[in-house]
């Protein structure tokens, strides 16, 4: 690929990725409000919030626990957030003994309580994995966030609080995602001490 072609590849990427967040932009803010909420009162709370996805999502759902357990900008206390990709030994038991889609249903088994939150993100909402951890959720007394692309399929009919970003292109839904994520870290930092 010439310098030319990668210039032209690049400038597309710019502008696609600008497009869907300027469409994000425009979608009705209430979900994300209500996620925050969600959030900041389970922080308060002291309780536990519980992230998983696959893939690029399950790198945001790190990201995101990340944010919440280090810092995000200010110094705080630690939260308390867990993401449920992490753990390469369980993954892999409960993968070999109770089949990949319990992945992360059987952590929030373990460690999901009532009054604690699930943050779920599926770009497809289709994630059977995923899918499995927010009924589960539902089931133990967890408020279920979920972040999705494209139409939000069954994980957006399916949580507490659907934050869709009706987007086709993968990468174009991610980063919206890890943008979305962040602004909820800003919105919880804002509400505690």
């Amino acid at each position: 690929m010439a310098g030319g072609t990668r210039a032209v590849v690049l400038d597309a990427v710019f502008g696609r990725a600008m497009a869907a967040f300027e469409r994000a932009r425009r979608l009705d803010p209430a979900p994300m409000l209500a996620a925050a909420g969600v959030l900041a009162d389970a922080v308060r709370r002291d309780a536990a919030i519980l992230v998983c996805g696959n893939g690029g999502s399950a790198a945001d759902a790190q990201h995101f626990a990340a944010e919440l357990v280090g810092r995000y900008v200010k110094e705080r206390r630690a939260l308390r957030a867990l993401a449920l990709s992490t753990d390469t030994s369980i993954l892999t038991a409960v993968g070999n003994d109770y089949g990949f889609a319990r992945v992360f249903a059987r952590q929030v088994e373990a460690h999901g309580r009532a009054g604690d939150a699930l943050v779920a993100i599926s770009t497809s909402g289709a994630s059977p994995n995923v899918l499995e951890a927010v009924e589960v959720a539902r089931a133990r007394g967890l408020a279920t966030i979920a972040l999705t692309g494209r139409d939000g399929g069954e994980l957006g009919r399916l949580a507490d609080i659907h934050v869709n970003v009706p987007e086709v292109e993968t990468a174009r839904v991610q980063e919206v995602h890890i943008m979305l994520l962040h602004a909820m870290c800003e919105m919880v930092d804002g509400e505690i001490q």
